[in-house]
């Protein structure tokens, strides 16, 4: 059986397990009780002349309680007065500091909560970010530029950082935002509670971001679930998120339930890496398409080009570039055959520099029929590339490069760690057209790489090191590439370099070094996402457009459109590939190849503009081959 003390202690600790305003409250209620007493035993027993009225003692005693110098001036009063005085300011000493303490601590404790930014966010139509790494600083810029015609907008973050750090570097490495506004919260982005922070059934779309570190991928995917099992009380807006590793990909797209699109970043990178060392200048093209600085691909209904084939319809905009159809039941084809016919409620899929350019012409500009120059089809001849550097995508590398080349072609490898030798060699006794030969070897040493012979090789592709921490890994590949464009002076020799960078400001510092085109993976699979968070219908775009299959992105000669040296509009460039089977979108200027930022590059120019083409300048068209 409790005694009685035993159950006043009992609830005792119940109410102090409350927290700090328990705490406070018996403070306060102690402190109330103290200087009650001490008035009404002053009242009783002190000299009636001391105080007046009860109110006068309850307020001396107050005052004795909270300020200890006030009993230094009760010199006047009884000794029995006195005492009390001294008495009330030394409980008023332990008591009274000890509630000014614990006030002050709650204080700052509620100031520090606030700080950290635990409160839930009233915005509708933003854009919702979850997690914290460095594609935040691709993602940010270019949702600041996709909302720059909009009054204002708002940019939510959700990280497991202190809310202070993540604004500060945000203010240090994005800048001045405009009008658009940036809402940092702190918390963990595979908690609902958490989540509900950002407000998510009113945001525009949400991108899900990799974090930094091992296990990314599951970090990413119990977010999914996380946002697949919450209860949505609005629509449920577009999700956007990215896997490192091709094996994850199922899984991630099971947990988001059907709702997200989730990019494969791996498998994309690994194909531009292969693209881009085969024609450089693709890295280029493709950046311009995916940020929101230039070019971008819109989908666009048009009613009055119902029946009229592919073909016809390539010059129907003057300052807008026709690439493909996305049909009624939404799928999607890019370069069909030039007879398509276009089917009522399909949609044209255009590269625009803004949908406000995106209109019908009248009439369309002359073709120069004797400009158009009609080369017989070459079979492609064997290649030669040689790699160098190995990390997780390399083994994507080897079976996407050999989709590309013809039969009787040759990879060489030199890395100077080469893990999972086995699954190497059981990949590349699988493959036709490449012969695979690996030689470990540091490729930072200059004898080393000089022992390879680079000019023997038609590509040479440049991949940072996986096992090293990202930065130093990129300082080693600007030392390979020094190395490797010094050695092409030397000898008169110019080889064809494609690098894989992991930092995009690296690939700055790397142009120093002249190399053909660098391939920074994850920038571009941050402008992929933040593409898709704008416009989810284009994710079946670009899933064609980088897919082996199909139609992709190519550059190729000029030479085999137009007579070199002759000034025609680009309307005749269309012409003449569209009599190959191809859509025209641009061209580069070898002349300006390695000046930035466009490096030669001329993506979607006017049908009427007037362009000259050189014997080493390319056309960038979409073409099978």
């Amino acid at each position: 059986m409790a005694t009685r003390r035993e159950r006043l202690r009992y609830r005792f600790d119940n109410s102090m397990s409350k927290g700090t305003p328990a705490l406070i409250g018996w403070l306060a209620l102690v402190t109330v009780v103290m200087v009650t007493v001490f008035a009404g035993l002053s009242m009783l027993f002190a000299d009636k002349d001391v105080h007046d009225s009860w109110y006068e003692a309850l307020w001396g005693s107050l005052m004795r309680a909270m300020d200890a110098g006030t009993v230094a001036g009760d010199n006047e009063g009884s000794t029995i007065f006195t005492i009390l005085g001294f008495s009330i300011t030394i409980g008023g000493l332990l008591i009274v500091s000890s509630l000014v303490g614990v006030l002050t601590t709650g204080l700052d404790n509620k100031l520090t909560e606030l700080r950290k930014g635990r409160s839930r966010i009233v915005e509708s139509g933003h854009t919702a970010l979850i997690g914290w790494s460095d594609q935040i600083f691709t993602i940010i810029p270019e949702l600041v530029e996709a909302n720059e015609s909009e009054a204002k907008s708002c940019i939510a973050i959700l990280g497991d950082g202190d809310k202070l750090e993540m604004e500060e570097e945000l203010r240090a490495r994005v800048g001045d935002t405009g009008k658009t506004r940036i809402v940092v919260r702190s918390g963990s982005p595979a908690e609902p509670s958490d989540l509900d922070l950002l407000s998510l059934d009113s945001a525009r779309s949400i991108i899900v971001l990799s974090p930094p570190g091992e296990d990314s991928d599951a970090h990413v995917i119990k977010t999914l679930l996380a946002l697949t099992n919450r209860n949505w009380r609005r629509r449920r807006p577009p999700i956007i998120a990215s896997v490192i590793d091709t094996n994850n990909l199922a899984a991630a797209e099971l947990a988001g339930g059907g709702h997200a699109q989730v990019v494969d970043s791996d498998d994309i990178a690994s194909r531009l890496i292969v693209q881009t060392s085969r024609q450089s200048g693709l890295s280029v093209v493709c950046t311009d398409l995916l940020d929101f600085g230039g070019d971008e691909i819109y989908m666009r209904a048009e009613p009055k080009l119902t029946g009229f084939p592919y073909g016809e319809a390539l010059f129907a905009y003057g300052t807008a570039s026709l690439i493909g159809i996305r049909h009624g039941d939404g799928s999607v084809v890019l370069n069909p055959p030039m007879d398509t016919q276009i089917m009522d409620g399909d949609q044209m899929i255009v590269i625009a520099e803004d949908d406000s350019t995106i209109r019908l012409v009248r009439s369309f500009p002359p073709v120069v029929q004797q400009a158009i120059t009609h080369p017989p089809r070459q079979p492609m001849p064997p290649e030669t590339t040689l790699l160098l550097g190995w990390n997780k995508r390399a083994p994507k590398v080897v079976t996407e490069l050999a989709q590309y080349v013809s039969p009787g072609s040759a990879l060489n490898i030199a890395a100077g760690v080469i893990e999972d030798t086995e699954h190497l060699e059981r990949l590349t006794a699988g493959l036709r057209n490449l012969v695979v030969n690996v030689k470990e070897c540091d490729t930072t040493d200059r004898i080393v790489l000089e022992s390879l012979n680079p000019g023997m090789f038609d590509h040479i592709i440049v991949l940072a090191d996986g096992h090293l921490e990202p930065q130093y890994a990129d300082s080693r590949t600007l030392v390979t590439l020094l190395h490797l464009r010094d050695m092409g002076s030397r000898t008169g020799q110019r080889f064809p370099i494609v690098s894989e960078m992991n930092d995009d400001r690296n690939r700055r510092l790397g142009q120093v070094t002249q190399a053909d085109d660098f391939v920074v993976g994850d920038k571009l699979i941050s402008l992929l996402m933040t593409q898709l968070s704008e416009n989810p219908h284009l994710g079946a775009v670009f899933e064609y457009l980088f897919d082996a299959e199909g139609s992709e992105i190519y550059l190729k000669p000029a030479t085999d459109y137009v007579h070199p040296g002759m000034t025609v509009s680009f309307a005749t460039v269309i012409a003449s590939a569209r009599m190959r089977g191809e859509t025209a979108i641009g061209y580069r200027l070898q002349v300006e190849s390695t000046a930035p930022p466009n490096f030669g590059v001329v993506l979607n120019p006017g049908k009427s503009d007037p362009v000259t083409l050189g014997p080493r300048d390319m056309v960038i068209v979409l073409a099978e081959d």
